[in-house]
């Protein structure tokens, strides 16, 4: 991946991030429950990935922080 492509990345990556937290920490403060609801799905997620860098745990891992972290945040 050239430089340009992996500075694409990781930025649309940062910004797809913000807009998810804010979204989910939005309709949490409306509708309680929406966190619990996605933290109970985590078993369902894996790493798509069809080599050795699979690693379905670190993704579900991933997860769990972006829904403390929305837990935490709340709406401001």
């Amino acid at each position: 991946m050239s430089d340009d492509n992996v500075v694409n990345s990781r930025q649309r990556e940062i910004a797809t991030e913000h807009v998810l937290f804010k979204l989910i920490e939005y309709v949490e403060a409306q509708k309680p429950g929406l966190l619990d609801f996605i933290e109970g799905s985590l078993d369902h997620l894996g790493d798509p990935a069809t080599d050795g860098t699979k690693d379905d745990e670190r993704v579900r891992q991933i997860a769990r922080r972006m829904i403390d972290g929305a837990r935490r945040q709340g709406v401001d």
